[in-house]
C-alpha cells in the first residue's frame, strides 16, 4: 500500500508497512523528530501530540487538531500533513513565540511533557484562527493544556504561556517572567512578549500534498491488509470477500486501542472515516443525524450550532467536552464510542445522553439497513462479533411545546475524579422531562413525561431506569414522591460485583436525580424555560456560581549581591525542551543493530519457578533471546541495585519472593516485538512446601520480619513521656492512622541504551538519578571492573526519587543483554511495567497516643509505627530518622515513638520525593486536628499555641535549629496570615457553612519543618582556549534547574577576575553530561540539596582558577593601561601554559551539613456534599528560600512540589492485590493533578530571609519541603466535612458523632462522600416528609 503524506513539510514515501504501525512508532523510529514522546501510550498524557492538517479539495480548505500519535495508525494519514514542535520552529530556523513564551514563563521543568503542551496550545490558537466565530480567550487558553499531564511544574507557569495569547488577557496577572518586571506599565509588559502574529507562525499545508490523487484502496481489497472504502457498498463487499476466519478492525481514530489495548493482530483494517454516509451531519426540524464516522469534536461542533433551535444539544454538546481530552475527541468517533459501550462494556457519556433523547442508530447488516432505538442497540449481541456495521445515529429535536404552562427540562451530571482533564466517570446520568403546572391556584408540578438515563456506575451498559420513568409519569411532585423515587432507584442501579466503590455510585445516582427533581418541589411555580437559555436552577445544592479562571500572584525577590546568582535567570535548554530538541535517553538514534529488552515479572508473592516459556510455546516474532539469573557471567554477581543498606537482585533465581519481581528480559528486534513477547511469557509455579508470603505488616509483625535500622538513623527521643503524660489533662489513647503509597509518574518512563565496547568495556546510556551507583552495580553484575563501564546521563524526563535505586536495574539488564549478545541493548518501560515495578512511596500504620492539657497545650506523644519496606531494603532504613524530623515541628512537651521497617513479600519501596518526611508531617497534623476535635478548639488555635519556641526547637532539634535568626517560622506565620487575609476568611467560610445545605468550604493553615542535609560532591570547571567554559558536576539535572544554578554560579566565581566582558560570561558557560569515568563520587541526586552542594564545588574550582588568573591579570593591567577583556586574558593563559581546568570534591561541614527549612500553607476548599467533590478555591504559601540562587527556578519547584502534594493527600490511589501486585495500570486508572485540579487562586511567596552564614551564599533548599504544606488542603477538606456532619447530624443525615473521623489518604470523592452521608439525601427527603 502506498502512503504519502508530509512531516514538517517534508515529503514521506512508503510503499509498505505494517497496518498495526502507529504515527508515534514512525515517528520516533523512521524520522530525525523526536519531540513526539511515549508517555503512556494510552491517549492520556498528551507526550506523543502532533498537529494533523487535512486538505479538503472540494472546498479548498485545510482542517487541522492535534492527535495523539501513540494511537492515530500511520495508515490513516496518508495525504495528511504532520506537524511536531520541531515543525514550528528550532534551532536552525528560529524558535517559535510558544517556545520562548514557555520558556520566558519558566514553563519547562524536566522538558519531557513540554513539546506535546506546545503543540496542545499550537492547535488551540490555529483552531480559533481558523474559526472566525471563535477568538482565543483565557478560558481557552486554560482548557487547551487540561487534556496534557506535567509532574514537574504544578501548571501555573504553563497556564500563564498560553494565557499570554489570549485576546482577553489581563496581563497584570500573569506571573513571574523574563519578559517584564512587576510594576513595569501594560505598554512595556506587551511590547516585550515575543511577538506572535498567525500570519508568520501559523504552519502551512504542502502544495505536493494539495496535487495527490485520491487513492482508492477499497477496489483493491484483496490485496491490502489496510483497505479505504468510499461508500457503503464498497464496504459491504470487503467484509463480504474477507474469509471466514479473518479478523476485521473498522477504524476511524483507534482511541479504542488506548484503553482496551488490543494484543492481536487483525487480518484486516478497514478505514471508514472515508464513507460519505458515515461521515455526514445532517439536519432537519426533526433533529439532527450524526454519522457513526463523524469525531466527538465534529459532533460537539455541530451540536452546538443548533443550539439556538434546541437547548438540549447546548447542553449535550457541554457534557461532551468533557469527554477523554480534546485530542481523543478529535480523533474518536461517535461510533466507535457507541460500538465500544455495547459490544465491551465502555464507561460511555456519549451512550447515556443518548438516551436520555430517546436517540435511534442504523446499522448496515448484511445489504440491509435497520433501524433501532439505541435502548434495543444496547441489549443486542455484540456488534463487534458481527458483520453489523453502525452507520449513524439519529438525535430527536427537544423543543417546549407550545403553551406556558409546558415546558421541557434536560439536564446532565458526570461525577469524576477532574472535571475537564481526562476521566472516566464513577457515574453520568442525563434526564429530559416534560413538566406541567395545571392550574394557576395549585401549587406544584406534575411529570407528563420523563426519561432517566444512567451510565458507568459498574453494569454493562448505560440504562434507563425505566420503572422509576413509569412511577414519576402523571406525578405531582413532592417530597414522598421523590423518596419513593429513589427508593426505586436503589434497586435499578447495580453494578457488577468488581465493581470498585458501588455504593458511592448508587448514592451518586440518587443524588443526582434529587438534584434534577428536587428545585422542582422547592420552587413549585414556573421554572425558567429551557429554550430561553436559563439554567435549570439547583435550588437545593446552593446557587452556584463559575468558579474563576486560574489566577496566581507570585512574590520573589531578586537579589543583586552576587550577581548573576539571585536573579531569576531562564532554565538552560528550556527552548530546547520546547521544541523537543533536546535529547533523552530513548531519543538517541538507534543503531542499526540494535535489540531492545522487556522484563518478564512475577504474578506470585512467593513460589518456586519451575519454567518459564512462551504462549503455545511458539517463540514470538523477534524474539532474540531471553536471559534470566543463570546468564549472568561467571565471575558476576545477581545483582540489580544497591544502597548503603545492602544490594537487590537483578533477576529472582528459583524463587520469586515478590509479584512485580523480574524473572527474565526478553531481547528482540524492536521494542514493540520485546514487549509482545513479554506478555505472552507464560511462568509456571510451585507453591508446595513454602510458608505463607508476609503481604501486610501485621503478618511482618507475627513473624518479627524487620530489616534492621543502624542508631545513626534511629533519631533519639525527647524528654519524659511518662512524664508529659501525667501532667496530661486529657489524652486520646490507641488512635489509629494509616497511609497508602503514591507513584513517581515522571513523565519519562525508565530507560537505558547499552553498548558494548572494545576490551570487555560497556558503554551505557541511563536515564537515573544515581549513575555511580548504575556504575558499579553494572561491574559488580558483569563481573569486570569498574574502569571497563561507563555511564552517561544527561538529563532525566523527571525523576523524583524514582529513577534512583529503581534505575539500576533497567541500565543492568541492558548492560547485561550488551554485553552478553554483542550488540546495543536498548529498554524503554511500558507504562504499566513502570507502575507496576516502581515500589513509590512507602505505605504505613501508625498508633499513638497524646496528652494534652483542656488549652490545647501538648503535653507527651507516644508513637508506634510499622512501616512496609516490601521485599528488597533500598533506602528503607532512613524512614525512621525521615518521618521524625517534620514531625517534630510542634512542641509535644515530650516524645517517644517504636519505629519497624517491616520486611514483606511486596515490591521494595523506595525514595519519593519528601520520602518519610510528607508523612511525619501529615501524621502531626493529623493528631492535632483529633486534640483539636476533642477539646472542640479551633485547630488553628492548637496549632498556634503548640508552634516551637527558639528553646523548644533546640530541645527537639538540637544542634541542627541553628542560630535564633535563623528560626523564621513564627515570622512566616504571623506574615501569611495577614497576606492570605486568613481570619477574615475563616469568618466567610462560616458564614457561607451557615448559608448552604449542600456545599461546605474549610480552611486551613499548616506550617512545616523540613530538614535536609547536604551530602559530598564533585565539580570540575574547564575554561576552553576561546574563553568559554565547559563544567561538568556530580549533580543531575532531572528538571529541577541543577544546571541553571551552577552555570550562574561558575558566571559568579569567574566573574571575580574583574575584567571587561564578565557580565556575558553566563551565555559563554556550559554544563555538560554527567559521565561517571570523566566525574567519580556523583553519589545521589537527591534530598533536595545537590543543587546548592553542586553549586558550592563549582565555586571552589572557581576559586582555584581565579587564584591562577590573578597574577597574569596584574601583569596585563600594569603593562596596559585600561581594561583587560576575558578572551585576551585566557589567550594570555594558553600561551603561559596554566592549568585553566580545576576540579573538587565538596564536602560539607559536620556541625552546619543539616539544617532546617520552614515554610507556612493555608488552602481553602469547598465540598459538594451530593458528589464528595473537593474545589481547591485557594492556596497561599509563604516558603523561606535564604538568599535564592534563582527565584524562578525555586517558585518552580515550590509550586510543583505542592501540586504533588494535592497527588499524594487527594487523588492517587497506587494500590495491590491479594497478591501483592499493583492494580493500577496506567493514566486510566492513575489520576496526578492536571490543571482543571490545581488551586483556583494560587499564591506564593518566596521570602528572602538574608544571611544564613553556613550555607551556599545563604541559599537554602526548595525542591521537597513545600510539598508538605499540600497537607493543608488535606486538612481544610477535613474542616469542610466536619462542618457538613455537624449539619447531618442536627438533621439526622449520617451516624455517629461529627467530631470522631479519620480522613483517609487519598482524600478521593468516594472517601469524601461517605464520610459526608452516603445516604444524606435519603435521610434530608425523610426529614422534609415528616417536616410536611
Amino acid at each position: 500500500m502506498d502512503l504519502e503524506f508530509a512531516v514538517n513539510g517534508e515529503r514521506f514515501k512508503i510503499d509498505s508497512v505494517d497496518p498495526s504501525t502507529t504515527l508515534l512508532e514512525f515517528l520516533r523510529l523512521n524520522t530525525p523528530f523526536k519531540s513526539v514522546k511515549l508517555g503512556c501510550g494510552e491517549g492520556g498524557c498528551g507526550a506523543c501530540l502532533v498537529v494533523l492538517s487535512k486538505y479538503d479539495p472540494e472546498l479548498d480548505q485545510v482542517k487541522e487538531c492535534c492527535i495523539n500519535s501513540c494511537l492515530t495508525l500511520l495508515c490513516s494519514v496518508n495525504g495528511c500533513s504532520i506537524t511536531t514542535s520541531e515543525g514550528l520552529g528550532n534551532t536552525k530556523k528560529g524558535f517559535h513565540p510558544i517556545h520562548k513564551r514557555f520558556a520566558g514563563f519558566h514553563a519547562s521543568q524536566c522538558g519531557f511533557c513540554t513539546p506535546g503542551m506546545c503543540i496542545s496550545l499550537y492547535s488551540s490558537l490555529a483552531n480559533a484562527e481558523n474559526n472566525s466565530s471563535k477568538d482565543f480567550t483565557v478560558s481557552e487558553a486554560e482548557k487547551s493544556v487540561s487534556g496534557n499531564l506535567c509532574r514537574c511544574t504544578g501548571y501555573r507557569p504553563i497556564v500563564d504561556a498560553c494565557k499570554s495569547f489570549a485576546s482577553d488577557v489581563d496581563i497584570e496577572d500573569l506571573g513571574l517572567n523574563s519578559f517584564w518586571k512587576k510594576g513595569e506599565s501594560k505598554e512595556v509588559m506587551f511590547k516585550n512578549l515575543p511577538p506572535y502574529n498567525p500570519k508568520d507562525h501559523l504552519v502551512t499545508f504542502p502544495e505536493f500534498l494539495k496535487k495527490k490523487e485520491k487513492v482508492d484502496n477499497g477496489s483493491d481489497h484483496l490485496k491490502y491488509r489496510w483497505t479505504t472504502p468510499f461508500s457503503v457498498a464498497e464496504l459491504h463487499n470487503i467484509m463480504e470477500a474477507a474469509n471466514s476466519g479473518d479478523s476485521l478492525k473498522l477504524v476511524v481514530g483507534n482511541t479504542g486501542t488506548g484503553y482496551y489495548k488490543d494484543e492481536e493482530r487483525f487480518d484486516r483494517y478497514i478505514d471508514i472515516s472515508n464513507i460519505p454516509e458515515m461521515s455526514m451531519i445532517k439536519k432537519d426540524e426533526k433533529g439532527i443525524e450524526i454519522g457513526a464516522a463523524v469525531t466527538i469534536s465534529n459532533a460537539i461542533d455541530a451540536l452546538e450550532k443548533e443550539s439556538k433551535s434546541s437547548y438540549v444539544f447546548k447542553k449535550m454538546a457541554t457534557h461532551m467536552e468533557k469527554i477523554g481530552n480534546r485530542s481523543i475527541r478529535n480523533s474518536g468517533s461517535i461510533g466507535g464510542n457507541l460500538v465500544m459501550a455495547q459490544s465491551r462494556k465502555f464507561p460511555s457519556d456519549v451512550t447515556t445522553l443518548l438516551l436520555a433523547v430517546d436517540a435511534s442508530v442504523y446499522m448496515l447488516n448484511g445489504r440491509k439497513t435497520e433501524k433501532v432505538t439505541l435502548q434495543e442497540f444496547l441489549e443486542l449481541s455484540p456488534v463487534l462479533d458481527s458483520k453489523r456495521v453502525l452507520l449513524k445515529v439519529e438525535i430527536p429535536s427537544w423543543t417546549a411545546p407550545s403553551g406556558d404552562d409546558t415546558e421541557f427540562l434536560f439536564e446532565s451530571y458526570r461525577a469524576a475524579p477532574r472535571s475537564i482533564g481526562n476521566a472516566l466517570p464513577y457515574l453520568n446520568a442525563a434526564f429530559l422531562a416534560l413538566v406541567s403546572r395545571q392550574e394557576a391556584s395549585r401549587k406544584g408540578v406534575t411529570v407528563e413525561k420523563c426519561f432517566l438515563a444512567f451510565g458507568s456506575y459498574g453494569g454493562d451498559h448505560s440504562i434507563r431506569a425505566i420503572e422509576v420513568e413509569t412511577f414519576l409519569t402523571g406525578k405531582l411532585l413532592s417530597y414522598s414522591v421523590l423518596y419513593e423515587a429513589v427508593g426505586l432507584l436503589k434497586g435499578i442501579i447495580v453494578p457488577g460485583k468488581d465493581t470498585l466503590h458501588s455504593e458511592y455510585r448508587k448514592s451518586l445516582a440518587v443524588g443526582y436525580l434529587f438534584e434534577f427533581f428536587y428545585p422542582l418541589i422547592e420552587s413549585g411555580h414556573r421554572i425558567c424555560s429551557l429554550d430561553s437559555g436559563n439554567k435549570h436552577n439547583n435550588s437545593h445544592v446552593d446557587t452556584v456560581k463559575s468558579l474563576p479562571f486560574l489566577s496566581s500572584s507570585q512574590q520573589v525577590l531578586e537579589s543583586n549581591e552576587f550577581k548573576p546568582i539571585g536573579e531569576a535567570v531562564i532554565k538552560v535548554g528550556a527552548a530546547l525542551q520546547a521544541s523537543g530538541e533536546a535529547v533523552f535517553v530513548d531519543d538517541i538514534p538507534t543503531l542499526p543493530d540494535c535489540l531492545h529488552g522487556a522484563f518478564i515479572y512475577s504474578t506470585e508473592p512467593l513460589a518456586k519457578i519451575k519454567s518459564l516459556s512462551f504462549r503455545e510455546n511458539v517463540t514470538p516474532t523477534g524474539v532474540f533471546a531471553v536471559l534470566t539469573f543463570k546468564d549472568i557471567p561467571q565471575q558476576g554477581q545477581n545483582i540489580g541495585s544497591k544502597t548503603l543498606f545492602g544490594p537487590g537482585p537483578l533477576f529472582a533465581d528459583e524463587l520469586t519472593r515478590c509479584a512485580g519481581q523480574r524473572i527474565a528480559l526478553v531481547v528482540a528486534d524492536t521494542q514493540k516485538h520485546a514487549d509482545m513477547a513479554a506478555k505472552l511469557a507464560v511462568v509456571e509455579y510451585d507453591t508446595k512446601n513454602l510458608e505463607q508470603p508476609i503481604l501486610t505488616v501485621e503478618d511482618a509483625v507475627k513473624r518479627s520480619s524487620f530489616f534492621e535500622v543502624h542508631p545513626m538513623f534511629y533519631p533519639e527521643p525527647v524528654g519524659d513521656v511518662i512524664k508529659g503524660m501525667e501532667e496530661a489533662e486529657r489524652k486520646i489513647i490507641s488512635s489509629e492512622l494509616r497511609l497508602g503509597s503514591q507513584y513517581f509518574f515522571y513523565m519519562e518512563p525508565q530507560t537505558a541504551l547499552a553498548l558494548p565496547d572494545e576490551d570487555n568495556c560497556v558503554k551505557v546510556f541511563s536515564s537515573s538519578q544515581a549513575p555511580e551507583y548504575v556504575h558499579s552495580v553494572i561491574a559488580t553484575c558483569l563481573g569486570i571492573q569498574e574502569h571497563n563501564v561507563r555511564v552517561i546521563t544527561r538529563r532525566v524526563g523527571g525523576g523524583f526519587g524514582g529513577k534512583a535505586v529503581k534505575s539500576m536495574p533497567v541500565a543492568t539488564a541492558c548492560a547485561l543483554g550488551a554485553y552478553k549478545l554483542q550488540r546495543p541493548v536498548k529498554m524503554f518501560l511500558n507504562r504499566k511495567t513502570d507502575m507496576i515495578m516502581a515500589g513509590g512511596r512507602h505505605p504505613m500504620k501508625i498508633n499513638y497516643n497524646v496528652g494534652f492539657r483542656s488549652d490545647g497545650k501538648l503535653t507527651a506523644l507516644e508513637l508506634t509505627m510499622l512501616i512496609d519496606a516490601g521485599l528488597e531494603p533500598d533506602v528503607s532504613p532512613i524512614m525512621p530518622r525521615n518521618i521524625m524530623g517534620p514531625l517534630r515541628k510542634y512542641d509535644w512537651g515530650a516524645l517517644s515513638f517504636d519505629v519497624k521497617v517491616c520486611k514483606t513479600n511486596c515490591l521494595s519501596r523506595t525514595a519519593m520525593r519528601a520520602p518519610g518526611e510528607v508523612q511525619g508531617s501529615y501524621i502531626a497534623e493529623s493528631i492535632i486536628e483529633n486534640v483539636a476535635s476533642s477539646l472542640q478548639m479551633d485547630v488553628d488555635a492548637v496549632r498556634k499555641i503548640n508552634l516551637h519556641t527558639y528553646d523548644s526547637l533546640r530541645k527537639f532539634y538540637n544542634h541542627i535549629a541553628g542560630d535564633p535568626d535563623e528560626y523564621t517560622l513564627p515570622l512566616l506565620w504571623e506574615k501569611l496570615e495577614i497576606s492570605s487575609k486568613f481570619k477574615e476568611r475563616s469568618e466567610m467560610v462560616k458564614e457561607f457553612n451557615l448559608c448552604n445545605v449542600w456545599r461546605k468550604r474549610g480552611i486551613s493553615r499548616v506550617p512545616i519543618v523540613h530538614q535536609v542535609m547536604q551530602r559530598p560532591t564533585p565539580g570540575k570547571v574547564s575554561i576552553l582556549s576561546d574563553g568559554s567554559v565547559v563544567v561538568e558536576v556530580g549533580g543531575i539535572e532531572i528538571g529541577q534547574g541543577l544546571w541553571t544554578k551552577v552555570q550562574q554560579m561558575v558566571a559568579y566565581g569567574l566573574g571575580m577576575v574583574k575584567c571587561e566582558g564578565n557580565e556575558k560570561l553566563l551565555d559563554r558557560i556550559r554544563v555538560v553530561q554527567s559521565d561517571t569515568l570523566g566525574m567519580i563520587q556523583g553519589g545521589f541526586t537527591a534530598g533536595s540539596t545537590t543543587s546548592e552542594s553542586s553549586c558550592e564545588a563549582v565555586r571552589l574550582c572557581c576559586v582555584i582558577l581565579v587564584e591562577r588568573l590573578k597574577p597574569i591579570m596584574d601583569q596585563m593591567m600594569m603593562e596596559k593601561s585600561g581594561s583587560v577583556t576575558w578572551n585576551i586574558l585566557i589567550q594570555q593563559a594558553y600561551g603561559q601554559y596554566i592549568n585553566l581546568s580545576a576540579s573538587t570534591l565538596y564536602k560539607p561541614e559536620y556541625s552546619s551539613m543539616e539544617y532546617l527549612n520552614y515554610g507556612v500553607g493555608v488552602s481553602e476548599v469547598e465540598v459538594d456534599l451530593v458528589t464528595g467533590k473537593t474545589e481547591i478555591l485557594r492556596s497561599d504559601i509563604i516558603y523561606d528560600c535564604g538568599k535564592s540562587l534563582n527565584p524562578a527556578v525555586d517558585l518552580g519547584q515550590t509550586e510543583g512540589a505542592f501540586v504533588q502534594g494535592i497527588g499524594f493527600f487527594m487523588m492517587e490511589e497506587y494500590t495491590t492485590d491479594e497478591k501483592g501486585l499493583v492494580v493500577q495500570q496506567g493514566t486510566w486508572d492513575y489520576k496526578i493533578p492536571t490543571v482543571d485540579t490545581i488551586p483556583k487562586h494560587f499564591n506564593v511567596e518566596i521570602v528572602n530571609t538574608g544571611h544564613h552564614k553556613n550555607r551556599v551564599l545563604s541559599s537554602k533548599a526548595s525542591g521537597e519541603p513545600p510539598l508538605l504544606l499540600a497537607a493543608s488542603v488535606h486538612c481544610a477538606t477535613r474542616s469542610a466535612i466536619r462542618e457538613a456532619r455537624k449539619h447531618s447530624l442536627s438533621s439526622n443525615f449520617i451516624d455517629g458523632s461529627d467530631s470522631e473521623f479519620e480522613l483517609p489518604v487519598p482524600a478521593t470523592m468516594p472517601v469524601v462522600k461517605s464520610l459526608c452521608g452516603l445516604y444524606s439525601v435519603e435521610k434530608y427527603l425523610q426529614g422534609k416528609i415528616k417536616g410536611q
